[in-house]
């Protein structure tokens, strides 16, 4: 236990990727760690990402000024 305290953070960052952790109290278990909810995808590589969605022309701010344009008018 004294180990899960001073590592809680790592512990905690292995368990949101789908690991589940077994706290032991003198070599015995006492607590398992599981997350709530379904492990984080990563985020896909910019290769992955521009194969997926094509080559974009226009910056995120010309898309904004674009869109608040069409709005006023």
């Amino acid at each position: 236990m004294a180990e899960a305290k001073a590592k809680l953070s790592e512990i905690i960052k292995r368990v949101e990727e789908g690991e589940q952790v077994t706290i032991t109290r003198r070599g015995k278990p006492v607590a398992r760690l599981s997350a709530t909810q379904a492990p984080k995808k990563p985020l896909p590589s910019r290769a992955e990402f521009r194969e997926k969605h094509g080559n974009i022309k226009t910056s995120a701010v010309e898309d904004l000024i674009a869109m608040r344009e069409e709005y006023r008018y």
